[in-house]
């Protein structure tokens, strides 16, 4: 996997800009932050980091992890929330994902389909790098 940088572009900040990747891809459906039981937690970071837990689940049943990401697309339905919360954001999103930082886009929604769900994110991997 090689981060895609254009000479003299500044380096993004928690994300790359594209990604050049060889190998399977696995294509992850929108996670949201709720448990085995269908429960969330209350808080934007604590879902943040159920999503990301749910989204390794999912990757790990193609012997895939967090270093085979290339691609995540956030909807969140509040954005002043995910700008506020960013440094929290961005110590749950290390602890899980590591140093990994894949092409990404945060997008904000009127809604999600779960009413409670605050976050869902799409996720692509390429594995046999």
């Amino acid at each position: 996997m090689k981060a895609l940088l254009p000479k003299g572009w500044p380096r993004p900040k928690g994300y790359s800009n594209g990604i050049l990747a060889e190998g399977s891809q696995v294509f992850v459906a929108g996670m949201i932050g709720w448990n085995e039981q269908g429960e969330f937690p209350d808080g934007f970071v604590d879902q943040f980091e159920q999503t990301l837990k749910n989204t390794l689940a999912v990757l790990a049943e193609a012997n895939a992890g967090a270093a085979d990401v290339v691609r995540m697309t956030w909807y969140v339905t509040d954005l002043d929330m995910y700008r506020s919360k960013l440094r929290e954001l961005g110590w749950a999103y290390r602890n899980l994902m590591g140093t990994n930082f894949p092409a990404m886009s945060v997008v904000e929604v009127s809604g999600l389909v779960e009413p409670k769900a605050m976050i869902e994110i799409e996720t692509t991997a390429v594995i046999g790098q």
